[in-house]
């Protein structure tokens, strides 16, 4: 029974969280919020078995994984299929199929336990436009195709031209989540980008709430 109460007082405190924090006019908010605090309810659960990520209480997971993930949906509404690199606990791919049910979500993963636990995670809650596979980003784009690839946490950007540059070139375009030091990497990176006659740049800066940090949303095309 204490367990029962505590998982619900867990659920709830994800919930406030995410509610006080995700923007006003985000798409299926209240979805977005009652799933999401499953999600990561499931994660902190999850964690007393094998490590998913360091970000666990309810502030803060509201913030780094789910609103982080979140803040730029406008500009992926209206691409057929996304290609979320390296999605590790399911960021930002679940979170960004929540607000957008209309687009088809691809989440790769190469660590065996968190593809499955993301699998699951997208099962129970009940994402039919989400398939997980368990495989290299970069490995997955040699027999499949996609119209957007993103990812948090990823590579570094002179890395990242390298693993998605053939993908790029037959069309696809690649929306990274980056840091406070983007602007060095995008100049480190400018050498590979000319390599494989790549273009970045900037599409969007945002800050986190409570000091958590600078974004920026850096597209490779």
């Amino acid at each position: 029974m204490l367990s029962c109460l505590s998982v619900l007082w867990t659920l709830a405190a994800f919930e406030e969280e995410l509610d006080s924090v995700l923007p006003n006019d985000l798409p299926e908010r209240q979805t977005v919020i009652r799933k999401a605090a499953r999600h990561l309810e499931s994660i902190e659960e999850t964690n007393q078995l094998f490590n998913l990520t360091r970000i666990t209480g309810p502030r803060d997971a509201a913030i780094k994984h789910v609103l982080d993930s979140v803040l730029p949906w406008a500009r992926f509404d209206g691409s057929g299929r996304v290609l979320d690199a390296g999605t590790g606990a399911g960021f930002p791919g679940l979170p960004l199929a929540l607000v957008l049910p209309h687009v088809s979500f691809t989440l790769a993963e190469s660590t065996g336990k968190k593809a499955r636990f993301v699998e699951l995670a997208a099962a129970e809650l009940g994402l039919g436009n989400v398939t997980v596979v368990h495989a290299r980003a970069e490995d997955w784009l040699r027999t499949n195709r996609t119209d957007l690839i993103t990812g948090r946490a990823l590579a570094p950007l002179d890395r990242a031209c390298g693993f998605f540059a053939s993908a790029i070139r037959s069309g696809a375009r690649a929306w990274l989540y980056k840091g406070p030091d983007v602007d060095q990497e995008i100049s480190e990176a400018a050498p590979m980008a000319r390599k494989y006659k790549l273009r970045l740049s900037v599409l969007e800066r945002y800050e986190l709430p409570d000091g958590a940090g600078a974004r920026t949303l850096v597209e490779i095309a």
